[in-house]
């Protein structure tokens, strides 16, 4: 393992490799990405690989829109030799409450302001789109065809790739054990296979972001809590786009080899560490699906896993440096939607690493914001 890098970014999940490619493309030489296990084995690895404009922030409309823009191009872009699987078929949201009705006429306000082709709909228009979709109880939705689903092994893969051929270099199975500060300045990080002198450390270490914050002395402002996720047997296409409702803390898609991928939020998830499967996800998911998209109730469970969301309390990331450590970076608190993110996390990352003017204002997104009262909610999280 090499004794010095000019930044050391931990974690190789999505965000960890995004960072490196485009630190790389960049010109910054000597990046090194460091992951405990193999990459892609964390959140990135385990989660439903959704990507969606569909948000009812700004912020986060504007990270995925341009996320969804590289997603579009990032075989060419990133060179890869495989199919990366991106099925762009949209999502359909659907309300059950007049609330999240009311929410959602604000978010398409929202969305077509800044340009995204989203769609209201009624229920009788859902039907058309999903023909299975069970509508009683459903009172509208909304749908866009520019979102869509990937494999996130083979993106991450691609990012990794590109990366190599740019010089990065890729630690699998070196955990970080410790990071050497002094005089509030970053200047190394302890492994189980040695240390790396380096000034410049970034965090994209997914649900273990609280605990690689630690090892500089802060207490970051996330939590982590398990998320659950089953895949069905392989059948023939009969649902193009991913099906969401945030009432009910669902969302389902249909691979492009036709297994179901389906997953479900619950508050009263453990907030640690634990990825270990629960029985009662799978009773709470299949009877929620069923009753949603009844055809599903026909097919065969493959298995089911679990993997952590990093959270924060406004539902948005926290990107960029921190002002107690110099050199210490933020890539954390996706709150589940990391992989789609990770395009721009990355190119973000890099111009503000290298003292660019970043394509799109983050300042807002700054771990103090929390301290200041600046946080704004994001309603449209499963």
């Amino acid at each position: 393992m090499i004794k010095s890098a000019e930044v050391v970014i931990i974690g190789g999940g999505i965000s960890g490799c995004s960072i490196a490619y485009n630190l790389a493309k960049k010109g910054v030489k000597n990046v090194v990405i460091l992951e405990k296990e193999y990459l892609a084995s964390g959140s990135t690895g385990r989660c439903g690989a959704g990507v969606r404009q569909q948000w009812g922030r700004e912020m986060n409309c504007r990270l995925a829109m341009e996320s969804i823009k590289f997603f579009e191009n990032a075989k060419e872009e990133l060179e890869y030799d495989k199919d990366i699987e991106f099925k762009q078929e949209g999502y359909l949201i659907v309300a059950t409450t007049e609330k999240e009705d009311n929410q959602f006429k604000e978010n398409v306000k929202l969305q077509r302001k800044l340009g995204i082709p989203v769609e209201y709909l009624t229920p009788k228009e859902a039907k058309k789109i999903v023909p299975h979709l069970n509508t009683k109880g459903v009172i509208s939705a909304t749908f866009c065809s520019k979102d869509g689903h990937l494999n996130p092994f083979l993106m991450t893969d691609a990012y990794a790739k590109a990366a190599k051929r740019l010089g990065v270099k890729i630690y699998t199975y070196t955990e970080v054990i410790g990071i050497k500060v002094k005089n509030n300045k970053i200047y190394g990080v302890k492994t189980n296979k040695g240390f790396i002198s380096t000034r410049i450390v970034i965090n994209a270490a997914g649900g273990y972001s609280k605990q690689i914050g630690k090892m500089v002395g802060i207490d970051l402002p996330v939590y982590s809590e398990r998320h659950q996720i089953l895949v069905t047997e392989p059948v023939k296409p009969i649902q193009g786009p991913m099906v969401i409702s945030f009432s009910l803390n669902i969302y389902c898609q249909q691979t492009p080899h036709g297994s179901f991928i389906m997953g479900r939020g619950d508050s009263n998830e453990p907030k640690d560490l634990r990825v270990t499967s629960s029985w009662n996800f799978m009773e709470q998911m299949t009877t929620t699906a069923i009753n949603l998209l009844p055809p599903l109730g026909e097919l065969r469970i493959i298995r089911q896993w679990a993997g952590l969301y990093n959270i924060t309390p406004d539902k948005h990331p926290i990107l960029g440096p921190v002002k107690e450590v110099d050199g210490f970076y933020l890539a954390i608190g996706f709150s589940g939607h990391g992989f789609m993110l990770a395009p721009m996390t990355g190119l973000l990352l890099a111009e503000q690493i290298i003292g660019e003017k970043t394509t799109i204002p983050i300042d807002k997104l700054d771990k103090d914001r929390f301290e200041r009262g600046e946080m704004v909610l994001e309603p449209s999280v499963v």
